[in-house]
């Protein structure tokens, strides 16, 4: 797999990429979502998930600027174990597009219903015109969108401090509510299997390595500094939401009513629909490059490999945003939820984490080991949290692994046969 050039992003802005693509799509709607799961139990949720995924982001980080590569996860497994199964992973990641691409987008589309009632096709057309807006954002490449999302990231962050600062919470209410939470095991782990997702976009920065001034300095401050301030804000948020619960369709914005008396829909719609395109937005500029990277190599077709004058994919770009209206539109018309398009998404990624950090036992020092078992142990709960929702999941690499391998057999014969 062949890498792409320098870029121009700093600490700061990387920072910000990594914080608003986490933020992203759930901010201020995952927290609700496992609190219906598993009551207040999903603050111990969101508390182990936040320590867990910390190894997690120092393994990526560690890989990524000791290789930094437009495939990300898929070039570290090449590195570790060949051809074959790296690009199983790079399609893996590929293929997590159907199911988490209208994920994404329906969820940013709940902020703008929460700011204008819009329903059946109207909604569908709102979502269309969102990717829209993406494939401007992105045409110029991600360094102009990464500016944008430091500053959106300070933004989320200081609307949550007031929300905190206006509820006046004390240590008695603290001392009070913790007596309170359940620690129902099975409940719990349900609840990081659906708040799993908010950490997905960890991987999704390596693609971004080479969009990085200095990936060898700065990769891993970014990537570290972006998820510990998002685990802090999950945090944050789900408390909140269970000292002041809410019968709001977006429960932060019941909140926010309460504490600020209204303007709740305008100002937590406003930053939910810019935080969610920035997270496709970053997957969206990962996907062209792993798309631009895969066919340089052949398994994908040469027509992708085209750069436009600011070195974007541009011809990936589209056929990813292409995709991904057609999914939207098949999403729509088949009522799929939500929380099960979440679930399969989870599955995919939870393959792809765990192939990294087998790959990073082979790639990286031997002091890194500890940090890798860690992150592997995660994957392995995270797989038991979501059941047969990783079918999917297990079903695409069963199916990717002898094709890719077919493929390249294929291939060898007819160049022994022209040689």
């Amino acid at each position: 797999m062949n890498s792409s050039s320098k870029g121009t992003i700093g600490r700061w802005q990387g920072a910000g990429l990594m914080a608003t693509t986490l933020l992203g799509t759930g901010v201020f709607i995952l927290p609700q979502m496992t609190i219906e799961v598993a009551g207040s139990g999903a603050l111990i949720a969101w508390l182990i998930l936040t320590l867990a995924i910390i190894p997690v982001t120092l393994v990526f980080g560690r890989l990524a600027s000791l290789y930094p590569h437009a495939a990300g996860p898929a070039y570290f497994v090449e590195k570790a174990f060949g051809q074959t199964l790296g690009r199983t992973i790079g399609l893996l990641f590929l293929l997590v597009v159907p199911v988490g691409a209208p994920v994404a987008i329906i969820m940013t589309f709940q902020f703008v219903n929460a700011l204008v009632s819009i329903s059946g096709w109207a909604q569908v057309a709102t979502e269309l015109m969102l990717l829209g807006i993406l494939c401007v954002l992105n045409f110029r490449g991600i360094q102009v969108s990464a500016k944008l999302q430091f500053t959106l990231t300070l933004a989320i962050v200081s609307v949550v401090v007031a929300l905190f600062g206006a509820g006046g919470m004390n240590l008695s209410d603290m001392k009070s509510f913790s007596m309170n939470v359940n620690p129902d095991v099975s409940l719990i782990m349900a609840a990081s299997g659906i708040a799993f997702w908010s950490f997905l976009g960890v991987e999704a920065m390596t693609h971004l390595a080479n969009d990085f001034r200095h990936p060898e300095k700065d990769m891993i401050p970014a990537m570290m500094i972006g998820t510990v301030l998002v685990g802090f804000v999950y945090l944050a948020c789900t408390f909140l939401l269970l000292m002041l619960p809410s019968t709001a369709n977006v429960a932060m914005v019941g909140v926010f009513d309460v504490l600020f008396g209204g303007y709740g829909a305008q100002v937590v719609g406003v930053l939910g629909i810019a935080s969610g395109l920035a997270t496709v937005n970053v997957y969206t500029a990962s996907l062209s490059r792993l798309v631009w990277s895969l066919s340089t190599e052949g398994v994908l077709p040469k027509y992708f490999t085209h750069l436009n004058q600011y070195k974007v994919p541009v011809r990936a770009l589209n056929a990813i945003l292409s995709i991904m209206a057609v999914v939207i539109v098949l999403a729509y018309v088949s009522e799929q939820e939500l929380a099960q398009l979440i679930a399969w998404s989870n599955g995919v990624f939870v393959i792809i984490y765990l192939a990294s950090m087998f790959a990073a036992v082979k790639l990286l020092s031997r002091r890194f080991l500890p940090l890798v078992c860690l992150s592997a142990g995660l994957c392995l709960l995270l797989a038991s949290a979501l059941g047969l929702n990783m079918v999917y999941a297990l079903l695409l690499t069963a199916g990717l692994y002898p094709f890719l391998w077919w493929q390249k057999v294929h291939l060898m014969r007819i160049q022994c046969i022209r040689g």
